[in-house]
């Protein structure tokens, strides 16, 4: 990670289960990065996720999913603390120490979907996120575009930017939602069709396909 001198272009966090990894994760954020000038984009698998059921895979199953996904795209890279903890995981710790680790003005941003926007108000410690990081918001097919609360709706007008110039050029407190494809696929999706034999080709890189089949996986 840089030190407090080592400032670097934007990075961005995006995390999930990766349950397994498939397109509707990776192709939504290559667009974004291109969108915004992201210079990297750090995988953060989640163990415990707090707030849906635990994942089928094991911890190392699925990082040796998201490896394989990523394993010819230089734009990702991998963080595996999230995945190293026994305790659920929640999203502005692991923002506050990867900002200590960082330095006060590196630019970083964490990566979500519009549907985690709308209810960003219920996670954990929320008020706190834009004080580390930037949120770069994907599109989602079926939601919302605005919140139905005006205190919310007043919170997301003051932070937005439609100018990805400003999330260079801060280190954090902006809200920018992208022009992404909207991939309808999920990964509860493609379990249900793995489970009964359908193809999954056109929905996960053709390497996780290979180790969701060599290790028997979402198979009952």
């Amino acid at each position: 990670m840089a030190s407090q001198k080592e400032v670097s272009g934007l990075q961005a966090l995006f995390g999930g289960t990766f349950d397994p990894i498939h397109y509707g994760h990776l192709r939504p954020v290559e667009a974004l990065a291109k969108q915004v000038g992201l210079e990297k984009v750090i995988l953060l698998p989640n163990h415990v996720p707090p707030h849906r059921p635990q994942p089928e895979a094991s911890p190392l199953q699925r990082l040796e999913m998201v490896k394989l996904a990523i394993q010819d795209t230089p734009l990702f890279t991998i963080d595996t603390r999230e995945l190293e903890k026994n305790s659920p995981s929640y999203t502005i710790e692991t923002l506050v120490q990867l900002r200590q680790e960082m330095g006060a003005t590196q630019p970083l941003a964490f990566i979500i979907g519009q549907d985690s926007l709308l209810s960003i108000n219920t996670w954990h410690g929320w008020e706190r996120i834009l004080d580390n990081c930037h949120l770069l918001v994907c599109a989602r097919p079926g939601y919302a575009t605005q919140f139905s609360d005006p205190i919310m709706h007043a919170w997301l007008s003051q932070h937005q930017t439609l100018d990805p110039v400003r999330l260079n050029q801060t280190a954090n407190g902006y809200i920018f939602i992208g022009n992404t494809p909207l991939v309808n696929i999920s990964a509860t999706q493609i379990r249900k069709k793995l489970n009964t034999g359908d193809s999954c080709s056109e929905l996960i890189p053709d390497a996780v396909l290979q180790y969701i089949h060599q290790q028997h996986l979402y198979q009952r």
